[in-house]
């Protein structure tokens, strides 16, 4: 029997010799969570603010700024004549100055309105 626990003692040796000590092994990394979180979603860019509205003004020039290269022709019938002003570019006009007067200036040559503007 003695023979037997030699044999077993020597293969214990023999095991303890080739393994390793826990402190040479390399780390075992910790397995993964089975479910990851997912990182937040990044913040969506401010929205851009919408332009900002044209200036009002007191004679309705910017609505009527489509007719300017057309033809004098085209200069629509005032409902109020007297706030209403057609000349061409290059003729005289009076220099007061009326904010809520519709003024359509047009090139003398071509008959065409060049500008369209309050005064």
């Amino acid at each position: 029997m003695s023979g037997r626990l030699a044999a077993g003692a020597g293969l214990l040796l023999l095991l303890a010799a080739c393994s390793t000590a826990p402190e040479d092994r390399e780390p075992v990394p910790p397995a993964a969570p089975a479910a990851q979180v997912a990182p937040p979603p990044e913040p969506a860019p401010p929205a851009v603010p919408p332009a900002p509205a044209p200036p009002r003004d007191a004679c309705g020039a910017y609505e009527l700024q489509n007719l300017i290269g057309r033809p004098r022709t085209e200069v629509p019938v005032p409902i109020h004549p007297e706030r209403q002003r057609v000349a061409c570019t290059t003729c005289p006009i009076t220099q007061d100055y009326d904010p809520a007067r519709l003024n359509f200036f047009f090139d003398a040559q071509t008959g065409l309105i060049r500008q369209i503007r309050c005064g």
